[in-house]
């Protein structure tokens, strides 16, 4: 597919065209990793991690498990 580079303030912007950011499950505002490959221009889309507690702490187990940590006494109005 044929598309024009255009100047942007001082960038050069293109146009993702409609098919093409369906296909690749792009939206305005996601964020894409551009790179320079073999002297081409390659836009990844870089997806956003969603974590769930419930799962993050499934994998707590007791030889991962950290220690209390001495941080001293306190030093100021701190409530603990």
């Amino acid at each position: 597919m044929k598309v024009a580079v255009q100047r942007w303030g001082n960038s050069l912007a293109v146009r993702i065209p409609k098919a093409i950011a369906v296909e690749s499950d792009l939206n305005d505002g996601v964020f894409v990793d551009l790179k320079l490959v073999g002297g081409k221009v390659v836009l990844v889309p870089l997806r956003v991690r969603r974590y769930n507690l419930g799962a993050l702490l499934a994998k707590v187990k007791a030889d991962n498990l950290h220690h209390e940590a001495e941080t001293g006494n306190p030093v100021g109005k701190e409530p603990w």
